[in-house]
């Protein structure tokens, strides 16, 4: 198989010639590798690469699972697995090992998708863009590399896009997955808050906020990834409801009456949203209406804005402390400072100031949002939003060399539709149907009730057939 018919297609159709004995497990890791090497390397994507032992895995490769064995990328947010390092895009957790495999790193393994390198991420993940000092650089958009992949799920993303796998692992504390879904035009669900595991070394991130998912081109692999690896591991805090038997046999079945869907573009404080933006969440209004579907306008939920995103920087900064830490306990300041990144320092110091007061009313405004934002949605089945409210970012617009205050609120003029949902632990996904006429992509976000995934697959499988997404990703050169 060359490289041409691998990134035709998805991660089905890649299993699918494996159980037919069209292609090999080594010989889909050598195209793999091979991507990653020309179009990962170039676009800095792709990290923590181990080829040779990966080359070697795939030659003993039996099938197993819902896809054999085909070639895998972990995302380096730290997701334990004992067959790739990590380093969380810092410098000072380079090349941290593991002992001992997540529960969702062996569920990966056990569905046949076959890690062989981790994609690259910005600092502690904890920003909107992926321009980590510790990979020598941005992680670039491919299809404007003047401007950024998105972050944290950046480098994912990007391979996505690439061609260079067909699935990628992502996590999204604040729309990690969704912010780098629709920078690089990519189908990207954040699941609800409990559906996959997050064990067994602990039981949630970043207050609930973060849960761990994939970016794929199809629908359908994002359905088949949910229904390999779903479900709460023992022990753990959060558990979502109980799923469908299969995501992936429902995804084409029809609704039994039109979806009403809320129509929500208005922001608060007055944040402005490009243009563009504002037409991919046109466009997908009348593909929907033309689907049956009834889309009604409405103003966003009452909530404190400003206080939300204090709230946010609290928590985030209390986790740096805490995996800073970590690793510091006996070392003197002055021996490793130096390895963070501006931002990420000031995060650190500003989390020493906190009080137990400061991350307890956090939590209780993250619980309340949850009930604000299930009585908003009384009376709909979704909510149609912009993923961003600008286009991709710039290169060097958002970068940590900040006070993590105020990077921290810049970023939030960005993201405003996305952490909302982190807190409200809601599924949410972004969805590449827009494309500027100079080729770059715009995502809209479709957001579900609690532990309804189903209904974003099923209306998102719609808007892929309407739309023939796809098509974009041969427009890619390189």
């Amino acid at each position: 198989m060359f490289s041409g018919e691998y990134v035709e297609l998805d991660g089905l159709g890649l299993a699918s010639a494996l159980k037919d004995g069209k292609i090999s497990p080594i010989e889909l890791m050598r195209v793999a590798i091979y991507l990653a090497e020309k179009r990962g390397n170039a676009l800095n994507a792709v990290c923590h690469r181990q080829f040779h032992a990966s080359l070697d895995r795939a030659s003993k490769a039996q099938l197993r699972g819902t896809f054999g064995a085909i070639p895998f990328l972990l995302k380096d947010s730290g997701l334990a697995s004992r067959e790739l390092p990590s380093s969380i895009g810092s410098r000072l957790f380079s090349s941290t090992f593991f002992q001992s495999d997540s529960t969702l790193a062996e569920r990966f393994s056990a569905a046949g998708l076959m890690g062989f390198a981790r994609t690259t991420v910005p600092e502690l993940c904890m920003a909107p863009t992926t321009e980590a000092v510790e990979n020598g650089g941005p992680t670039l958009n491919p299809w404007d590399q003047t401007r950024s992949s998105g972050g944290s799920s950046g480098g994912a993303a990007v391979a996505v896009a690439t061609g260079i796998v067909p699935i990628a692992h992502a996590s999204d504390g604040g729309g990690s997955i969704r912010i780098p879904a629709s920078c690089c035009g990519v189908f990207g669900l954040k699941p609800s808050r409990g559906l996959l595991p997050m064990g067994p070394a602990r039981g949630e991130g970043w207050g609930g906020l973060a849960v761990d998912g994939v970016v794929t081109r199809t629908v359908r692999d994002t359905a088949a990834v949910l229904d390999a690896v779903a479900g709460s591991d023992p022990g753990a805090p959060y558990a979502a409801p109980p799923t469908p038997a299969s995501f992936l046999s429902n995804l084409n079945k029809p609704f039994n009456r039109p979806l009403r869907i809320a129509k929500w573009v208005t922001t608060w404080n007055d944040i402005a949203v490009d243009p563009e933006c504002l037409a991919a969440v046109n466009q997908a209004e009348k593909l929907l209406q033309q689907l049956g579907h009834e889309v009604v306008e409405v103003g966003a939920p009452q909530l404190n804005y400003d206080g939300f995103v204090t709230n946010l920087i609290n928590v985030l900064a209390a986790n740096a402390v805490v995996a800073i830490d970590g690793v510091t306990r006996a070392k003197k300041r002055d021996k490793w400072s130096n390895l963070l990144e501006p931002a990420i320092l000031d995060a650190y110091d500003y989390g020493k100031t906190l009080h137990a007061e400061d991350y307890v009313l956090a939590i209780m405004q993250f619980q309340k949002i949850s009930r604000v934002m299930e009585a908003f949605m009384s009376g709909f089945d979704l909510i149609l939003t912009p993923t961003l409210t600008q286009l991709p970012a710039k290169l060097g617009t958002l970068t940590m060399e900040d006070d993590f205050r105020s990077f921290r609120l810049r970023a939030a003029k960005y993201t405003t539709f996305l952490a909302i949902i982190n807190a409200s632990g809601q599924p949410a996904a972004s969805v590449p149907l827009y494309w500027t006429e100079s080729g770059l992509p715009v995502g809209i976000q479709l957001i579900g009730h609690f532990a309804v995934e189903d209904t974003i697959l099923r209306v998102s499988a719609q808007l892929e057939s309407a739309s023939a997404w796809y098509k974009h990703y041969s427009n890619f050169k390189g």
